[in-house]
């Protein structure tokens, strides 16, 4: 009978490279089945907990085994209750076994689910798309914070000194250790000066030096007894308290036209859920408003907005028309902080190319405090595109309110790994855009 002696530098009865490529089985399972949540999800849900199931073929370990048709092998049996000599067993996943669909009365598995958090959600999610570290933790670690008065301190800054809490304090310590007032003084002092000036006689000089020693007595117990002591002083306390977010609502303008399709679509809902991500943990209330485009524009839901299969034409200044509709009707923008995005492949009339501008310079860009185009091209034309200003009419159009609005990007993406740059941009606007605001 062979022997085999694993001598794999590997702690004891235990295979690292075995669980290391099991790991790596299962990460890729929870990577594809959060892409595919994403794609036919809703965006508002993209950062929920997710319980992801796991296929049991596959999960467990390779193991050596006993070849059933050679060799020589004897076995002890021990006595049972359910067999007799001469009843056949069946072999291992016959009858109802791990991922069987025969009836029987035998136990099997099932597959085991992984419930991941929001945080690995939004790891697995962002390594897909090669977003660096530190754009995940400002995602999810942004908070913000006001300072509120929180009573009071006995340090702090010079600044923050409570003048009136400090002479309180003062007054109740010089009341308690009986400190000589100052009218009490100035009497003896002019008693001293009244009897000065009267004839000199034993019992003058015996009143006057009496009035000095009490004088001179007063006069050191006020210096030993200070007006404001150290023990006195009270400053100022703040804590900081959690800053009321404000609320924020979101366009996703989409080009719905025949030119399209579904890796159009999934480009753009994978930029969109990003920018509602980075809303939602700025705000804590985003609403999202969908507005489809084809020579039309409308306002649809979520799933009418990804996987309706109407086109046509493309007019795009119909959707600026919609999303401007839209702001006056429900979303006044001293209420509301509004961000736009809108993905197309750029195919447009020029002029209607030349409305979007005017609709741009005319209204929208002074309400938004954020407004995105993304383009979508063909992986074969990235390395065309990647390095010059020329391209559609939409293009160049949207390059001259570029110049004129800072808090207008755009940027051209053809897989999900070009997405970053526009969050880059975002991320580098926001403190001009709060300021804006």
């Amino acid at each position: 009978m062979p022997i085999f002696i694993d001598r794999r530098l590997n702690p004891k009865d235990k295979s690292l490279g075995n669980r290391q490529r099991f790991l790596k089985r299962a990460r890729d399972e929870l990577k594809r089945s959060i892409r595919d949540r994403i794609r036919t999800g809703r965006i508002a849900e993209a950062d929920k907990e997710y319980a992801v199931p796991m296929p049991e073929k596959g999960t467990g370990e390779p193991s050596f085994n006993d070849a059933r048709n050679s060799g020589r092998r004897q076995h002890i049996l021990p006595g049972n209750k359910s067999f007799s000599p001469g009843d056949l067993i069946p072999k291992p996943g016959q009858g109802g076994g791990a991922g069987s669909s025969s009836p029987g009365d035998t136990v099997s598995e099932d597959d085991f689910r992984f419930v991941l958090s929001r945080e690995e959600v939004l790891d697995l999610f962002f390594e897909d798309l090669e977003l660096p570290d530190m754009v995940k933790l400002n995602l999810k670690e942004i908070l913000a914070f006001k300072s509120q008065r929180a009573g009071f301190a006995t340090t702090g800054s010079p600044t923050n000194i409570n003048v009136a809490r400090t002479m309180r304090n003062s007054h109740g310590r010089r009341i308690a250790l009986r400190r000589p007032k100052q009218a009490d003084v100035d009497a003896i002092a002019g008693q001293i000066a009244a009897l000065d000036s009267q004839p000199v006689s034993a019992a003058t000089r015996l009143r006057v030096a009496d009035l000095r020693k009490e004088f001179e007595r007063l006069e050191r117990r006020r210096k030993r007894i200070a007006y404001v002591d150290p023990i006195d002083i009270r400053f100022n306390r703040f804590d900081p308290r959690p800053l009321p977010n404000a609320s924020a609502v979101m366009f996703c303008l989409m080009d719905v036209s025949g030119s399209m399709g579904e890796r159009e679509k999934d480009l753009a809902k994978r930029f969109f859920v990003l920018l509602h991500l980075f809303l939602k943990r700025r705000y804590e209330r985003t609403e999202v408003v969908f507005i489809r485009h084809t020579h039309e524009a409308q306002e649809v839901d979520e799933e009418t907005f990804f996987h309706c299969t109407q086109s046509g034409g493309t007019v795009v200044s119909t959707a600026l028309d919609e999303m401007r509709r839209v702001i006056e009707e429900r979303y006044p923008a001293n209420e509301w902080n509004i961000y736009a995005a809108q993905a197309s492949d750029g195919d447009n009339f020029a002029t209607d190319s030349e409305r979007c501008i005017a609709l741009l310079d005319g209204a929208l860009m002074r309400l938004c405090q954020y407004f995105a185009y993304v383009e979508i091209i063909d992986e074969r034309e990235s390395h065309i595109f990647g390095a010059t200003e020329n391209g559609t009419s939409l293009w160049r159009a949207y390059s001259v309110v570029a110049q004129k609005w800072p808090n207008f990007q755009m940027t051209r993406i053809a897989t999900p790994a070009d997405i970053y740059p526009v969050f880059r941009q975002l991320f580098a606007r926001q403190p001009a855009a709060r300021k804006s605001a």
